[in-house]
C-alpha cells in the first residue's frame, strides 16, 4: 500500500476531510475546494474546533485546536494528520 492509498492514505484522508467539511458548511461535499482556505466558506472558530474534535476521533491522535487556522485547506490539513499518523516515513 502507497503513502496516498488506504485509511491513513492522504487522498482518503483529503476526502474523508471534503465531507466532514460539508457537513459543517452545509454543502455538497463538490462544491468544496480542498486547495481553498476553509475560512473562505465561513468556517468558524466553533467549527473549526469541532473538526478537530471529529479528526481526533476518527483517527485517534490529538491535533492542536489551531489546526484549521495553522494548515487552513483541506489539502494542508491532510498533510499535516498524514504526517501525524506517520505518513512520509
Amino acid at each position: 500500500m502507497t503513502s496516498t492509498t488506504g485509511q491513513h492514505g492522504v487522498d482518503h484522508i483529503r476526502d474523508w476531510l471534503v465531507e466532514r467539511a460539508a457537513f459543517y458548511l452545509e454543502r455538497p461535499a463538490a462544491e468544496v475546494d480542498p486547495a481553498a482556505p476553509l475560512v473562505e466558506y465561513g468556517l468558524d472558530s466553533v467549527y473549526a474546533v469541532a473538526f478537530c474534535g471529529d479528526i481526533e476521533d476518527e483517527y485517534g491522535i490529538e491535533v492542536e485546536q489551531t489546526l484549521a487556522w495553522d494548515h487552513p485547506t483541506v489539502d494542508a490539513m491532510a498533510a499535516h494528520v498524514h504526517g501525524l499518523l506517520g505518513g512520509g516515513r
